[in-house]
């Protein structure tokens, strides 16, 4: 995708967060961009907080459940009757329930692996067909808990190995229809992720949402030849404990 403008992105999750930022570096290179979120409302005003100041990409929200197949799948039909193709799909929605298995609930466990793992695979099923249209780019958001498991963690790192393991899966599937398939798998990023407030200068040393958009541009822009399918990113110098 050497010239990216005029392009077509949809970003699950992308009123806040990692998609937002992803949707706001997409528009920089003229990528018309749709981004999904539960809440009419959430995905309405990120949209109007997008096209402001902006000449170049279009932002469109919907209102979409990743839990929901048919959900996704209008998704996809709203962005395709708006824009006319599909060509760069990133499946970022995802949430976060910690705490030791003993406490964990079964809402909990459920709640997190419908969003994180199940809705990555309903966002790719809806759109597949669109992409190899397209010869587009699949790319999930996973996380280095997708590779390093912790006390606390058993829900989300399910959910995350699992992302992993079937973003590797899925790119092995599609390449032979010239469809890219990465995972991005962040570290420390500064958002409102799982109830933290980031206050301005205190978390300088997390990776910054811009930093993820940046990140997928320069996959974007990779030579069709070469193809980084996964990719661990953490914060350079995080604070000594």
């Amino acid at each position: 995708m050497k010239n990216l403008r005029g392009k077509v992105a949809l970003i699950t999750g992308g009123s806040k967060g990692i998609g937002f930022g992803i949707a706001q570096s997409l528009l920089e290179q003229g990528i018309n961009v749709a981004v999904t979120s539960r809440s009419k409302s959430s995905a309405d005003d990120a949209a109007s907080k997008l096209n402001t100041g902006t000449d170049t990409g279009k932002a469109m929200g919907i209102e979409a459940d990743v839990r929901n197949f048919e959900s996704q799948e209008k998704a996809v039909q709203q962005v395709l009757t708006e824009f006319g193709r599909l060509d760069i799909v990133i499946a970022n929605a995802g949430l976060g329930h910690f705490g030791s298995i003993d406490e964990l609930s079964v809402e909990q466990w459920n709640e997190t692996i419908e969003t994180n793992l199940t809705g990555v695979f309903y966002t790719l099923k809806a759109s597949v067909n669109a992409l190899k249209k397209e010869e587009g780019y699949y790319i999930t958001i996973s996380s280095l808990a997708g590779t390093n498991f912790f006390a606390g963690g058993a829900a989300y790192n399910a959910s995350k190995f699992g992302v992993t393991g079937f973003t590797q899966a899925a790119m092995l599937d599609l390449r032979k229809d010239k469809i890219k398939v990465s995972t991005i798998m962040p570290g420390s990023v500064s958002t409102h992720f799982n109830g933290n407030s980031p206050e301005e200068g205190e978390e300088a040393w997390k990776i910054q949402i811009e930093d993820i958009g940046k990140l997928v541009v320069d996959l974007l822009k990779m030579h069709p030849r070469t193809l980084p399918s996964k990719i661990e990113v953490r914060p350079s110098t995080p604070p000594s404990k």
